[in-house]
């Protein structure tokens, strides 16, 4: 049987593109320390407020992320802990190969184009 075949694939492989992109994962890394704010997201992170509601939007498409609303702010936060489990079982993952996937030709840096 392909693996585009195997039953029950397609919900890890939407939940690991979701976290493929650059700016998602700064998102959920930034929201691992707690709740935060457009506004707060844009400035620590650098980047536009369009970019930042864009990426959050499809992280609650994702479930990833929800909000409160506190006046006329909206407080944005992880909602599944494991979340958290899982990022840092990457960063061992990552520090036990010493990065190496980052040398990869497809998905690493050395395959990146800018």
């Amino acid at each position: 049987m392909a693996i585009g075949c195997t039953p029950g694939l397609a919900p890890a492989v939407a939940l690991f593109r979701s976290l493929g992109d650059p700016t998602r994962l700064a998102i959920l890394r930034r929201m691992a320390t707690g709740e935060a704010r457009v506004v707060d997201l844009t400035n620590e992170l650098g980047l536009a407020q369009s970019t930042v509601s864009k990426h959050l939007a499809c992280l609650r498409d994702c479930g990833l992320v929800d909000y409160r609303v506190e006046g006329r702010q909206s407080f944005y936060a992880l909602t599944r802990p494991e979340l958290l489990d899982l990022l840092r079982s990457a960063e061992q993952v990552l520090a036990a190969t010493g990065e190496a996937v980052a040398l990869c030709p497809v998905y690493g840096t050395a395959g990146a184009t800018s």
